[in-house]
């Protein structure tokens, strides 16, 4: 037997499907440089006329020759497409026209500068978003940048420099890239390009080599570049080795944790670990840990915490926030619980004091992280220490909470001197723990410390000797004065982190609250429109914005162009840049608007929402106040409410689906049953008509006359059945069509007893009929030809199933102010299975009745009939022997 393929040999699923998912993609090739002027658009270009000498289709998007002769020489050979200009404070710019190459669709285009910031109120605020859509488009991509430009390098490149460069590409750009060329020349050559105004114009260049284009930072940037290749160069050879199934020594998984916090250096920290996970080919998850801390930031700190959060998005980190009390003990928590093996936190930035009193995260990292490799990122330069902040964040600013704590200490010092007078207790001190430990519950830290001075006065000015002079005489009571401070200090610390935890557990339990009863409203919701409302009120209130759902329009002539389904409030108005944000988000199913990386000039954020199926449509959201964008958080609760949305949308979808797989059930199965009775019931007289009048013409000579008759007889008889089948057929067609409109008049029940005998006669034939009609009956406002036709309908239905010889009574009395006709036969009865679907279309009571002619409609057109005119019908077996009953029951007043 031959020996297993051990699962070393096998290629990896995750790098097959890696390959899998590039193969729709065009193919995206970078040339990279250590420093501007070392040729990266030259070989761009060189490399794109060796593909047009092949055949292939190329065009430039953008190339910027920076006046270089050699440079634009290059591009006489190459079809360019024109840029659009756009209009910016009093100027004209040119961009490059992303939708003309969409357009235009070539096989290649060159995009030059790929860090690049697009004027604002484009589609995307950066150039290499542009060239993501480009290759989602199956468009291949050559394109141009430099080392200082890749972001997890920026700050490295700022110590190495002494300049921040603003234009930065994610690292993901990079990693996605199928080719990365390094076009490298000495930095002596460089200097010497510069000299000789090849790169930038002379007065440029002596700026610049007295400052960046140092012969000490080419040399690190040419690191830097060289560096990051080889990288790239190595994650190609692991990938194609994986794809190929090629054993290697692979390194045991990585997995690094990066603590985010709304510190100043959190980008630098972000930063720091994705060059950690880069050299250990590891995964990154940014962590976040929302304490009770949390609601008490400034702007400025929830800025650079979303700023930190984002980076991590965009540098292919997965982003995680978690709610916790104690941050250290949540890190670990968290780091165990998906096995990390490195934990990356920012240098601290408080003072010594602050961190001996309070505690250092980083030595309870150190401490406490047994396994786990703890790395702090360096700090910018010149730190400025905050160790203040933590105590004055969140103080009151009115006057109100500390005209209070005045009033409390008063109130404390008069109970206690009025204690103290009738009797003199040791420790009447602790009268003021009680005021120390309201403001701190009440207000928060600084107002219970401004409280616990306050007692710590009072008590010395009232009830330590000498009274009344804030002097101590006694030495022994300046350390009990110190205790008693020390003690108000500890109950303002601790009614203060009782006060932050009750809020926050107030908060989330308000979270919680509020999604549950989002799930409850939306759980028995059946109607879209229904559903809809409750999202955009619900999300309304909670983020106290603006929310819209639009959905694609299905009908024909709309060609599913984005429409509003529900809003509130109803009023909300988009502009054409909120609108085209609407589409986007909708067509790459990715949030765009603002605050996105995608048309963020827009005034509306717009999430998509999707189902396991398809997109569905977008939610957008307005934050009251044109200045704000949505939260971190807001964005959390947008989505968790959006996921439940998308869920009860699906349900709403699955049930009108099964609706309409019942229905189509449904109508299978009359459509089937209307073949039988076509097939066999029309054929049946069809036949009799056919034999009896093609007996006649064949042999008339040969019948006498008394045949003769019988055969015309036979035929007409054939004849009439089956004129009634066809009138029952386009009857019940008017009556699924709803054109059917009484023509109401008075009628007299006796006329129409006995005209609807008469009409039915042939089809009673061999039957007794026993009419019986109540005297004095009042007329009924009815259509005479409909309501002839119901009593017919159930005379002839009695007939088919009552036995030759057999008895048929027709009953006509009042009963209250309804007039009712009562039809009785000595049949089988009904079975008690067939009482419910008696007046079902095409319905027959059993297999049996399949013998009996006639396409199961009678009945069904007599009870619409009958409702058509504001009665009813109703069936039943008789109770004094076997049989049926048919009541049809007519209003007076009709």
């Amino acid at each position: 037997m031959a020996a297993s393929l051990p699962d070393d040999t096998r290629p990896s699923p995750e790098a097959l499907l890696k390959a899998a998912q590039k193969e729709a993609r065009g193919k995206f090739k970078i040339f990279f440089g250590a420093a501007p002027g070392v040729g990266k658009t030259y070989e761009m270009l060189l490399a794109a006329h060796r593909r047009k000498a092949e055949g292939t289709d190329v065009v430039v998007g953008v190339v910027e020759t920076h006046g270089r002769a050699e440079t634009q020489a290059l591009l006489v050979d190459l079809e360019t497409v024109r840029r659009r200009q756009v209009a910016y404070k009093g100027r004209t710019l040119d961009e490059m026209d992303l939708d003309a190459i969409l357009k235009r669709r070539p096989k290649l285009v060159l995009v030059d500068e790929l860090a690049h910031t697009n004027v604002p109120g484009s589609r995307h605020p950066k150039r290499h978003l542009d060239v993501e859509e480009l290759l989602a488009a199956g468009i291949d991509v050559y394109s141009t940048m430099n080392v200082q430009h890749v972001e997890s390098l920026n700050d490295v490149v700022a110590r190495i420099t002494r300049i921040r460069v603003r234009e930065t590409v994610p690292d993901s750009v990079i990693d996605a890239a199928d080719e990365v060329e390094l076009v490298d020349i000495t930095p002596t050559d460089l200097i010497a390009r510069l000299g000789a105004g090849k790169v930038y114009v002379r007065e440029q260049a002596q700026r610049a080599l007295s400052h960046y284009f140092s012969p000490g930072n080419l040399t690190a940037l040419r690191e830097l570049a060289l560096r990051r290749t080889a990288e790239r160069v190595d994650e190609q050879m692991l990938s194609y080795m994986r794809e190929h199934a090629i054993t290697g020594p692979w390194a045991a998984g990585e997995r690094v944790i990066v603590c985010l916090d709304p510190g100043p250096d959190a980008a630098n920290t972000v930063r720091a670990a994705k060059r950690t996970a880069d050299g250990l080919d590891a995964e990154l998850i940014a962590l976040y840990v929302e304490t009770q801390r949390h609601a008490l930031l400034t702007e400025a700190e929830q800025g650079r915490l979303s700023a930190a959060m984002q980076l991590a998005t965009q540098l292919g980190a997965e982003v995680v926030t978690i709610p916790g009390r104690a941050v250290v003990e949540e890190i670990l928590s968290f780091a165990r619980s998906r096995n990390a093996t490195r934990l990356v936190v920012g240098k601290s930035r408080r003072s010594r004091w602050f961190e001996i009193l309070h505690g250092s995260v980083v030595d309870e990292l150190v401490r406490s992280g047994s396994g786990l490799a703890v790395e702090v990122a360096p700090s910018s330069s010149n730190p400025q220490p905050t160790g203040t902040i933590d105590w004055l964040v969140g103080a009151p600013r009115s006057i109100g909470p500390y005209f209070e704590g005045v009033l409390t200490t008063a109130l404390a010092t008069a109970i206690g001197v009025l204690v103290n007078t009738h009797v003199e207790l040791p420790n009447i001190s602790l009268v003021y723990v009680v005021p120390v430990m309201i403001a701190a519950a009440r207000h928060g830290l600084v107002p219970s410390l401004w409280v616990a001075t306050l007692s710590v006065l009072s008590y010395n000015f009232f009830f330590l000797p000498p009274l009344h002079r804030l002097t101590i005489a006694d030495p022994a009571n300046v350390l009990a004065l110190f205790f008693f401070m020390f003690v108000a200090v500890v109950a303002s610390a601790l009614g203060t982190r009782t006060r932050s935890q009750a809020q926050a557990a107030r908060r989330e339990a308000r979270t919680t609250a509020d999604l549950y009863a989002f799930s409850r409203k939306i759980a028995g919701v059946v109607a879209l429109d229904d559903l809809l409302w409750i999202v955009v009120t619900h999300l309304a209130r909670l983020l106290n914005a603006e929310v819209a759902v639009l959905m694609p329009d299905r009908s024909p002539q709309a060609g599913g162009r984005l429409t509003l389904h529900a809003a509130f409030p109803p009023d909300c108005e988009f502009t054409d840049a909120d609108l085209a944000a609407a589409r986007w988000c909708r067509d790459a199913d990715q949030p765009a608007g603002k605050g996105t990386d995608t048309l963020p000039g827009g005034r509306w954020l717009f999430v998509p929402i999707r189902t396991s199926r398809a997109p569905i449509g977008v939610v957008g959201v307005l934050p009251l106040g044109d200045q704000r964008k949505p939260s971190a958080s807001d964005r959390r609760l947008l989505e968790a409410v959006g996921n439940q949305a998308a869920v009860a949308i699906e349900r709403v979808a699955l049930a009108a689906d099964i609706d309409q797989a019942r229905i189509g059930a449904e109508r299978e199965r009359l459509r089937s049953a209307m073949l039988t009775s076509v097939s066999h019931d029309l054929r049946t007289p069809l036949a009799s008509i056919i034999g009896a009048l093609s007996s006649l013409a064949s042999y008339r000579d040969r019948y006498d006359e008394a045949t003769r008759e019988d055969l015309l007889g036979t035929a007409l008889t054939e004849a009439e059945r089956l004129d009634r089948f066809v009138g029952n057929l386009l009857d019940m067609t008017r009556l699924d069509a709803g054109v059917i409109v009484p023509r109401r008049e008075a009628v007299e029940v006796g006329d129409l007893v006995s005209t609807t005998l008469r009409r039915a006669t042939p089809v009673l034939k061999g039957r007794v009929v026993s009419p019986s009609i109540a005297s004095d009956l009042p007329a009924v406002m009815l259509d005479f030809v409909l309501a002839e036709q119901v009593l017919f309908n159930i005379l002839d239905n009695a007939a088919k199933y009552s036995p030759v010889g057999g008895h048929i009574e027709v009953l006509a009395r009042q009963s209250g102010d309804r007039i009712e006709i009562a039809v009785r036969d000595e049949g089988p009865g009904i079975a008690s299975a067939a009482l419910g679907r008696l007046f079902d279309k095409f319905y027959r009571a059993d297999a049996g009745d399949r013998r009996r002619a006639g396409t199961g409609l009678g009945l069904a057109i007599a009870k619409g009939f009958v409702e058509v005119q504001g009665g009813t019908i109703t069936a039943r077996n008789r109770t004094d022997r076997s049989g049926a009953e048919f009541i049809v029951s007519y209003p007076v007043s009709t």
